[in-house]
């Protein structure tokens, strides 16, 4: 009796709250309502299209007409034997890509909010941000003038010092370890802004205690920052969960395109998909692992969440 009294104590709570709201900031709400009508418009509404993971589907007949063939669109994916290589690759890659990028991100952040200089903090804050804007296909074409076998700069140098070359477009073993650095050089710089902003807010007066207190640079870092960042780093890791399932297909298909002799390493569920719809034609099966890998993301978010939650309740985003 209790429990039920302070649970209808509070939804009258919420209610009186909501009613405070549309009577005293209604222009407030109603700046909402862009960003509403935005999400309803291109998000919400083209749910509807998951009809077709569960059709032999066919433009000309669109959604409507289609026939129903349950989940065979799904068993086309995951009965196949190259489904747990490419779910694999996507997974290890992902993992790799997320834990050095959040290292080297705050690692970058850390070390610019140190700078006193501010006309070098904003040069240097340009300069590790600028690769980001550089699209993967341009990225590719300079990856491919380093590491040609023939004309590669690294294998010029190699045997202009009479080493033997490495034929980096052969051996898949290399390509985990050379999508992960082009990763962070590509990204790392851009990703530690959030960092920064965040050890921007940090109050002044807790460094300016522990210099007082005899607290050396990293002491500071070590006590004081990295603890206050764990909130932004966890939110932070807790939404790229969602998308660990979801390769980034620019990058891989910039890089290795069509070399079927580093599908091993590099194969990831988006080109595998990409190339089955090219040659296929097949929508109902590409929506069909495009929903895998939604599904997949959203019980990941909810795991990590979970988890996080236990641990550290004020990270949790819900």
């Amino acid at each position: 009796m209790a429990k039920a009294a302070v649970k209808a104590a509070g939804q009258k709570k919420q209610e009186n709250a909501l009613l405070y709201d549309l009577k005293h900031n209604k222009f407030l709400l109603l700046m909402l309502v862009p960003g509403i009508l935005f999400f309803v418009v291109f998000a919400y509404i083209p749910l509807i299209g998951i009809v077709i993971a569960f059709q032999d589907f066919s433009a000309a007949k669109g959604i409507l007409g289609s026939p129903f063939v349950g989940f065979e669109n799904f068993r086309f994916f995951l009965g196949s034997r190259d489904s747990f290589r490419v779910t694999f690759n996507t997974l290890f890659l992902n993992a790799l890509f997320i834990s050095t990028s959040m290292i080297v991100s705050i690692a970058i952040a850390l070390m610019l909010s140190e700078v006193n200089n501010k006309w070098f903090k904003k040069g240097a804050q340009s300069l590790v941000i600028l690769p980001h804007f550089i699209s993967w296909a341009v990225i590719g074409l300079l990856a491919e003038a380093i590491l040609s076998s023939d004309t590669g700069f690294i294998n010029r140098t190699l045997v202009g010092l009479g080493l033997p070359q490495i034929s980096f477009y052969k051996d898949a073993g290399l390509w985990p370890g050379i999508l992960t650095f082009l990763n962070l050089w590509q990204g790392a710089g851009f990703g530690s802004i959030v960092y920064l902003a965040a050890i921007t807010g940090i109050d002044q007066e807790i460094f300016e205690a522990a210099r007082i207190d005899g607290a050396s640079k990293l002491q500071s870092i070590r006590y004081i920052t990295l603890p206050l960042l764990r909130t932004t780093a966890v939110l932070l890791l807790i939404m790229l969960m969602g998308k660990i399932f979801n390769g980034n297909f620019s990058m891989v298909y910039a890089l290795v395109g069509s070399n079927t002799l580093l599908y091993p390493t590099t194969d990831i569920i988006d080109t595998y998909v990409y190339r089955q719809l090219m040659e296929l034609g097949d929508l109902g099966m590409s929506s069909a692992v495009a929903l895998y890998q939604s599904v997949l993301g959203f019980i990941m978010v909810n795991i990590a969440n979970r988890i996080t939650r236990k641990l550290s309740p004020e990270s949790a985003i819900f």
